[in-house]
């Protein structure tokens, strides 16, 4: 179907649906809901295993991440302002595998940081350099909430908070 443009507003009784056909099976996957209820994103479940996050599949959607079997990279496409991924931790218990959130290149850098919350009791701020740290490695992530959203075509913000025994670490490629 084509685009379609209004003058007027368009009014629903049933709300809004987005949805993804799958080429290959014509499958129908929703990415979110805009009804009475506000707008619902459909929260996305990543891959165990090394991912791109598409901005078309993933991004504006909670990213849900499994217990993880070995480490492994989640990779930011080329940001565009506005682009928002939020990731949190699904698993039923503190994973023993690091997530590794990664914008691929260090000209492409995050600008801020995340809240450690140590589960031993104390609590630390991390940061991005701002100048250079393109990877944030969670390590054994438990409880968590991380968001990272495109500040402009070069970099990335980034905050949030992790529960684990041990910080997460900002780093260069």
């Amino acid at each position: 179907m084509a685009n379609t443009t209004f003058s007027g507003p368009v009014r629903s009784e049933n709300g809004f649906i987005d949805v993804t056909k799958n080429a290959d099976t014509g499958a129908f996957t929703t990415n979110f809901t805009l009804g009475s209820s506000g707008l619902l994103a459909t929260p996305v479940a990543v891959p165990d295993a090394n991912t791109t996050l598409i901005a078309t599949t993933y991004a504006g959607r909670t990213l849900v991440l499994p217990n993880l079997t070995t480490a492994t990279a989640f990779t930011l496409p080329t940001p565009s302002a506005g682009l928002h991924y939020k990731f949190v931790y699904g698993g039923a218990a503190q994973d023993n595998q690091n997530a590794i959130i990664t914008t691929g290149s260090d000209t492409n850098f995050f600008i801020g940081g995340v809240i450690h919350l140590n589960t031993g009791g104390n609590a630390a701020a991390v940061f991005a350099n701002g100048s250079s740290n393109s990877k944030l490695t969670l390590v054994d992530q438990g409880l968590m909430e991380i968001n990272i959203l495109a500040k402009d075509s070069v970099n990335w913000y980034v905050w949030g908070h992790i529960a684990s025994a041990s910080a997460p670490t900002f780093a260069d490629q």
